[in-house]
């Protein structure tokens, strides 16, 4: 799997809106309801990355949730990273 270069993940990130590149990951900060709406989304999330064999690096706090992926084995982001947050864009759109 290769590391895409900033130029495509710059062209990439402006199909996933509320996402941000910051040079080491794509990230998103969402805000729920109460706690446990943000639990419930990250449980749906998380099936998803294991269906998918990729996890992100994550920080909840009460009703926020913060999100970064990239791929370690790279040390970059690569297209499991816009496949991963393309599902958990269609988690949030539900």
């Amino acid at each position: 799997m290769e590391k895409l270069t900033p130029s495509s993940i710059q062209e990439r990130i402006q199909k996933l809106p509320g996402w941000t590149y910051n040079g080491n990951a794509i990230e998103t900060q969402l805000k729920f309801k109460d706690f446990k709406e943000a639990f419930s989304v990250m449980t749906r999330i998380a099936f998803e990355c294991e269906a998918l064999n990729h996890h992100p690096d994550w920080k909840n706090v009460f009703n926020q949730l913060h999100i970064a992926l990239n791929t370690h084995d790279v040390q970059g982001i690569t297209d499991k990273d816009f496949a991963l947050a393309h599902k958990i864009q269609d988690i949030l759109s539900d």
